[in-house]
C-alpha cells in the first residue's frame, strides 16, 4: 500500500510521535510511506526511516491557506497514494477539500484520526468525515458520538494509542553518564527526588495545579516541567515563572524546555503527574511513565482515566481537585505501589490495527 499521512508540522507531540511510529512500521513491513507537513525537527529521522516528506504549508489555520488546494489536487493526483489519513483541523480541511473535488474512480480512501477532545463546531467535524474514523480512546469515541450524532457509529473504531515495552522496561534506569549531565545542566535537582509534569507549556496541563500540589511536599522534593514552549506561548511561560516566585517556589521548580530524553527523566523522577484541565484525549506520557515503573497521580477522565483503571488505579484523583492531588501524592511517595502496564497498551497493537483498517477500506467499496 501507499499510505499518505497528513499533520501540521513534526515537532513534538503526540500527533507527530504517532505519525513518525506508523510511518516506520510501514516501512518496516513493505509498503511505502509518505508524510505531508509543514516540515520540523522529525523530519529527518524520519526520511532515515524510510519515509519520504512533502513540505507544505498546511499548518495554518487561514482562509489564505486555501489557495494550496488546487496544489494538494495535483499532489493527490501525481502520488495516487491508496490511503490518505488525516490526522489534524487545519489540513484535515485544506486535504478534504482537495480530496473532493478528484473524480470518485480517482480518490484515495480517506482515514481520519480524532486524537482530541476538540471544541465542537464545524471546524472540528472534519475529523469526522473519513470513511473510516479511528478514536484513540474509548473517551474520545463517547465525544464523537454525543456530539456527533449523525456520524455512523459503524465506521468510528477505537484504537488505543501504544508504546514500545523493549523501550519503556520498568527495570529501565538512566545510564550514569546521563544522570551527571542532567545534574551539571540543572545542578538544583542534584539529590532531590524528582516531581515531574511533562508537557508542552500550555495553560491546559494544569501547571498551576501542579504548584499547589509542590507546596505540600517535603523541601527534600523538586518540581520538574519536562517540555517546552511554543513562540506563541512564551508570555505564558513567562507568567509562570512569575507565578512560581509569588509561590516561593522559584528554587523548587525546573523549566527544563523541550527535551528529547523525556523516558530517562521520567524514569529519574520519583513521581509524574496528569493534571490537564480538560481530559485527555490518551495520556501518552501517563502509559510511559507506568511502564517505567514510575507512579503517576492523573486526574480521573479521559484516556488518563482509561489507562489508570487499567494500569494503575491507586493513582486517580478527582478531576480538578489539586487539593485531593495533594493528599494522594503525599501517600504515595510514603508508600511502594504496585504498577501493572502497558497492560494492553501495546504500540505493536496500535499499529497493525491501523494497517488493518486500511486493508479492509480498501476492500470496500467506495
Amino acid at each position: 500500500m501507499r499510505i499518505l499521512q497528513v499533520l501540521p508540522e513534526l515537532n513534538s507531540g503526540g500527533v507527530e510521535r504517532g505519525t513518525a511510529e506508523l510511518a516506520r512500521y510501514l516501512v518496516e513491513n513493505g509498503h511505502e510511506s509518505l508524510v505531508l507537513s509543514n516540515g520540523g525537527r522529525l523530519v529527518t529521522t524520519l526520511e532515515e526511516q524510510g519515509s519520504r516528506h512533502i513540505s507544505l504549508p498546511v499548518h495554518k489555520k487561514s482562509l489564505f491557506s486555501l489557495r494550496h488546494i488546487p496544489r494538494l489536487v495535483r499532489l493527490l493526483r501525481e502520488e495516487k497514494p491508496d490511503i490518505l489519513h488525516l490526522r489534524s483541523r487545519a489540513p484535515a480541511w485544506l486535504c478534504y477539500l482537495a480530496w473532493k473535488r478528484l473524480p470518485k474512480e480517482e480518490r484515495p480512501r480517506l482515514v481520519t484520526t480524532v486524537h482530541g477532545l476538540n471544541s465542537v463546531n464545524v471546524y472540528s467535524a472534519i475529523m469526522t468525515a473519513g470513511e473510516r474514523v479511528i478514536c484513540v480512546s474509548e473517551a474520545v469515541k463517547g465525544y464523537v458520538t454525543r456530539n456527533y450524532p449523525k456520524v455512523d457509529g459503524a465506521k468510528l473504531t477505537v484504537i488505543h494509542r501504544g508504546i514500545d515495552p523493549a523501550s519503556y522496561q520498568s527495570d529501565f534506569r538512566p545510564v550514569d553518564s546521563w544522570v551527571d549531565q542532567w545534574n551539571k545542566d540543572f545542578p538544583e535537582t542534584k539529590g532531590k527526588k524528582l516531581l515531574t509534569l511533562p508537557g508542552r507549556i500550555t495553560r491546559l496541563k494544569g501547571h498551576e495545579d501542579f504548584f499547589q500540589i509542590l507546596r505540600l511536599v517535603p523541601d527534600d522534593h523538586h518540581g520538574v516541567i519536562a517540555g517546552g514552549a511554543h513562540p506563541r506561548k512564551v508570555a505564558y511561560l513567562d507568567e509562570l515563572k512569575n507565578k512560581a516566585r509569588e509561590m516561593k517556589l522559584e528554587n523548587r521548580i525546573t523549566f527544563t524546555g523541550h527535551r528529547s530524553d523525556l523516558r530517562e527523566i521520567l524514569a529519574h523522577s520519583e513521581l509524574v503527574f496528569s493534571l490537564s484541565q480538560t481530559p485527555e484525549a490518551f495520556g501518552r506520557t501517563t502509559l510511559e511513565a507506568l511502564s517505567l515503573g514510575t507512579p503517576v497521580v492523573g486526574y480521573d477522565d479521559g484516556g488518563v482515566a482509561e489507562i489508570l483503571k487499567t494500569c494503575f488505579p491507586q493513582g486517580a484523583t478527582p478531576f480538578k481537585d489539586p487539593g485531593a492531588a495533594s493528599k494522594l501524592t503525599l501517600q504515595l511517595l510514603e508508600s511502594s505501589p504496585m504498577i501493572d502496564a502497558p497492560g494492553p497498551f501495546i504500540l505493536e497493537n496500535c499499529l497493525a490495527q491501523t494497517v488493518q483498517v486500511y486493508r479492509e477500506l480498501l476492500r470496500q467499496d467506495p
